[in-house]
Parts: C-alpha cells; sequence; structure tokens
C-alpha cells in the first residue's frame, strides 16, 4: 500500500499539485487533519486499490467518496479544481 501510495503522491506533485502524504493513525484522523489544514480533496490508498487499481476521492466540503481508477485519479482531481490545461 506504502509504495501505491507514495506514487500516487509522487505523480500529483510531478503535475504541479501540491499534495500532502499522510500515513499516521486511523483514516479518521486522516481526514480530520486534511480538513483542518484545508484540503479540498483527500485520495486514499487501501486494499481495494491493489485488488483493483481504484483509489477513493474525498471531497472535504460534501464528503462524498468516489472511486476511480489511479490512471485517472489526477484528471478527476484537475476537473474538480478547474485545473484542466
Amino acid at each position: 500500500l506504502v509504495s501505491v501510495a507514495r506514487e500516487v503522491y509522487q505523480a500529483f506533485l510531478s503535475q504541479g499539485i501540491t499534495a500532502v502524504y499522510d500515513d499516521s493513525g486511523s483514516i479518521g484522523r486522516r481526514y480530520a487533519r486534511v480538513d483542518e489544514i484545508g484540503v479540498p480533496y483527500a485520495i486514499t490508498v487501501d486494499y481495494q486499490t491493489l485488488e483493483d487499481s481504484t483509489v477513493t476521492i474525498r471531497d472535504r466540503d460534501t464528503r462524498q467518496q468516489v472511486r476511480v481508477r489511479v490512471k485517472d485519479v489526477i484528471n478527476e482531481v484537475r476537473k474538480r479544481l478547474s485545473l484542466n490545461p
């Protein structure tokens, strides 16, 4: 999981998108921390990621969660942030 999470994190950075990597504590505490600092979308890599190459995108404001393919996550976040080139 850590290697996939770090790959996703590095992919965001390589595209010039600010990202925070956090693997400490429970998922609820991680969400609380990123909500507190104002991160609009949290990307979660979990065991399902290893099975089907999808990650969860969680919206800070609505708390809605959707699964998207790892290969599509950057474009999906860009779209949600209106950062499409």
